[in-house]
């Protein structure tokens, strides 16, 4: 070797060494940093059609519609959703979610105005509000903190005593919820000179609280919060021998699914214009789980899709079948949605879009020739 090539040699920049995996062994993972996912939920044109329409159709349908409909639609949808939530990402079904609605509910009846002056405070709105979704989350965080040391259907039974129980406090309290009658004449309050109590100002309302809780949720899902949620609901165990708390997480899952569900009672005490034992009932404790498996609840969307559904079938069954035979139609319903889909209306929706999409065909690249 010349003295001008041995210089070129060893100007050459080392490469790595070649390695063969033995044979049986693990494949050995990329080192090239893949893209981390956005924590806030990518917006599409689908969701541009969705807002826009939500937001001309009070002017293009009825006051029946807006308000009866598409409102009370929106309002069980955002209650769902907590338990959307809960049992979708959390893998905790709770029948207390409208429980926790039913407490925020009344607790602005009590602290704010209502028929009953000797019960109610009387305070602002701007106060009661506040300290009435306080109280929700608490005591979602506590019904939270006695379930989540039990899995499967001992936390069903667990919220749905929590649940029963607080129906038969409310029946039999007159002194704080006035008994049988409840409270009635809630209504929202006059803000900006705006009659929230009309159609149209009512479902602006209450289509601004359900976006803003299923952006909440899209968000938390994708935040390292949620993904770490997630992992408790697959394998607690092994994220417990990783360092996390797993009832810590679930609880606080409760009471973030709690603040949806105290909002939602919120919004119903003011569609109702009461509240009333039969408003947190056993049937309404079952209604919302109806509600969030019909629409699906792996998905978000799915709560506000089933109480479309739902809405539909209380406001437009009675013409077809007489009134007390509502609840065989809504468990008819329920019963083939979930027999052909477990995922709800909208693993239906998956189902017929792979049946019906076009079939790709690979096609294998055929070899150059060599030269």
């Amino acid at each position: 070797m010349s003295a001008s090539q041995w210089r070129r040699a060893m100007n050459r920049q080392p490469t790595a060494p070649i390695t063969r995996p033995r044979p049986g062994a693990a494949p050995v993972a990329a080192t090239t940093p893949q893209p981390r996912t956005a924590a806030w939920p990518t917006l599409r044109i689908r969701h541009g059609i969705v807002i826009a329409a939500a937001l001309l159709f009070p002017f293009v349908a009825t006051p029946f519609f807006t308000y009866q409909v598409v409102a009370q639609s929106l309002v069980l949808g955002l209650i769902a959703l907590s338990l959307t939530f809960l049992g979708g990402y959390g893998g905790m079904v709770s029948l207390a979610q409208m429980t926790v609605a039913g407490i925020a509910g009344y607790g602005v009846a009590v602290l704010g105005t209502s028929s009953s002056a000797a019960i109610s405070l009387g305070w602002p709105w701007w106060v009661a509000v506040p300290f009435a979704l306080l109280i929700a989350v608490a005591c979602a965080a506590l019904i939270g903190w006695l379930s989540v040391r039990t899995e499967g259907i001992y936390t069903i039974m667990i919220t749905l005593a929590i649940g029963v129980a607080f129906y038969y406090l409310v029946l039999q309290n007159y002194s704080i919820f006035n008994g049988f009658q409840g409270l009635r004449e809630l209504h929202p309050p006059d803000v900006f000179g705006v009659d929230w109590r009309k159609p149209v100002p009512f479902y602006f309302l209450a289509l601004a609280c359900a976006l803003a809780g299923y952006g909440l949720v899209k968000w938390i899902v994708r935040a390292p919060f949620g993904v770490a949620l997630q992992g408790v609901r697959d394998n607690p165990r092994r994220m417990a021998a990783l360092g996390y708390n797993v009832v810590a997480h679930r609880v606080a899952a409760y009471a973030f699914a709690g603040l949806l569900a105290a909002v939602g009672g919120i919004l119903l005490a003011w569609y109702n214009g009461l509240m009333t034992p039969g408003s947190v009932g056993t049937s309404w404790l079952i209604n919302i789980l109806v509600v969030a498996v019909l629409g699906g609840m792996r998905h978000p969307i799915g709560a506000f899709i089933g109480a479309v559904l739902f809405v539909l079938l209380q406001t437009f069954a009675i013409d077809l079948v007489d009134r007390e035979r509502f609840n065989l139609v809504i468990g008819g319903v329920f019963l083939a949605i979930v027999l052909c889909s477990p995922d709800g209306l909208l693993g239906l929706w998956a189902k017929a879009r792979a049946r019906f999409a076009p079939r790709q065909t690979m096609t294998t690249p055929t070899p150059r020739r060599q030269a």
